[in-house]
Formats: structure tokens, C-alpha cells, sequence
């Protein structure tokens, strides 16, 4: 029966899933924005291209990036335990979420930094600006929108994430609907925790794209 218990218990289920989607997708980007970074820059298109850095950085991403997020969550078990004390719960969930999200967030930065139109980058170069003062200040800037776009792609996903680390007792809301509305057969509490997911999913689609909007001067 649902009572002041279960909404507790949802409720806490909803703080939990926050902390580990924000939590992840900001450790995430602390190691995926300067990987997506180097990406661009040492492309062979890029403003320092180094074929080597490329290489390696592009195959330790793509070999992360093919690992299924349950199959990795499992593997780093050892790892995670060693680090943070617990395998399990919302600080054991995080570390998983950020080795599985930095991968994809470099492909995202990497993606947006190669939509800068050449010229503008040409024209920097023209009046001496160096590489940092490339990447940080035109790279960077005409990219704000896809990137911004993209942060919110990332939190779409790395929320579905969280909700699959409910098979190892992950917590959040995935951990409630498999432990109460999968293994104890409560259809109420996996209709509400469904329900809630797409709900924060559309609340974050729709803060990036109005944060996106604002950042866009193509927008009059």
C-alpha cells in the first residue's frame, strides 16, 4: 500500500538520482571537456595537429565508449570499493557514471569545437592570437550553444544510467523500481518512478534548450 513511507522513500529516491546525474555529469566533464579538448586540437584538422596524441586519446575513448554500462559498472566493482569504500548506494553509483559519461562527453566537446567556422578561427590566427587564447576564447565561445546542448544530451543520459545501477542496489529511483516494483511486484511504484524520470529528463531537456536559446545570436 502507498503511504507516507513510500513517499518518503520517493522522494529520497529523487534526491539520490540528482545527486548522482549532477554529480557525475560534473566530475564528467572535469575529465571529458579537456579530453574533447586535446581531440580537436590534435586533430589533423586541428590548430596543433599531433597524429600520436590523437591516436591514443581517440582509442582509449572508443574502447570505453563500446563497454555497456552494466558490464562496466560490474568491472570497476574492485576499483570502486578501493576508492570510495562501497561498490554500492549513490557515492558507489558515481565513480561508474563518470568513466562511463567523460568518453562521451569528449566526443560531445570534440563534435562541437569542429562546428567553429575555420575562418573565424583563421582570422584569430591572423592577428597573432596563440593556442590557448584560440581555444579559450574562440573555440570555446562560438561552440557555447552546441556545447550547452550538448551538457544537456549528456544529463538525458547519464539519468538513464543512474537508473540502470538499480540492478546492483545503485540507488535513486532505479534501485526503487527493481527493488519494490520489479522483485516485490508494486506496478504503482514502477509507474511513479517511471513516471518521475521522464519528468526530470524533460525538465532538464527544457532548462538546456532555454539556457541554449539565450547563448544563441542567431536567435533574434
Amino acid at each position: 500500500m502507498w503511504d507516507a513511507k513510500t513517499t518518503a522513500m520517493i522522494v529520497r529516491g529523487i534526491g539520490e538520482t540528482l545527486v548522482m546525474t549532477l554529480g557525475s555529469v560534473g566530475f564528467g566533464y572535469l575529465l571529458g571537456l579537456p579530453m574533447g579538448i586535446i581531440l580537436a586540437v590534435t586533430d589533423k584538422n586541428g590548430i596543433r595537429p599531433n597524429r600520436f596524441v590523437y591516436r591514443v586519446l581517440d582509442i582509449v575513448i572508443n574502447i570505453l565508449r563500446s563497454i555497456p554500462f552494466l558490464i562496466l559498472l560490474i568491472l570497476l566493482i574492485p576499483f570502486t570499493t578501493a576508492l570510495v569504500g562501497q561498490s554500492y548506494g549513490t557515492k558507489g553509483t558515481i565513480v561508474p557514471l563518470v568513466i562511463s559519461a567523460a568518453p562521451f562527453i569528449a566526443r560531445m566537446v570534440e563534435s562541437s569545437l569542429k562546428e567553429v567556422d575555420p575562418g573565424v578561427i583563421e582570422a584569430a590566427q591572423a592577428m597573432g592570437a596563440g593556442n590557448w587564447t584560440i581555444i579559450w576564447r574562440v573555440l570555446l565561445v562560438e561552440a557555447r550553444v552546441s556545447l550547452i546542448t550538448g551538457v544537456t544530451i549528456v544529463i538525458g543520459t547519464v539519468l538513464g544510467y543512474s537508473a540502470m545501477a538499480g540492478v546492483i542496489g545503485g540507488g535513486g529511483l532505479g534501485d526503487i523500481a527493481i527493488r519494490y516494483g520489479y522483485y516485490r511486484y508494486q506496478a504503482d511504484i514502477m509507474v511513479a518512478t517511471v513516471i518521475l524520470l521522464v519528468v526530470l529528463t524533460q525538465i532538464f531537456q527544457g532548462i538546456g534548450m532555454m539556457i541554449s536559446k539565450k547563448n544563441d545570436r542567431r536567435v533574434a
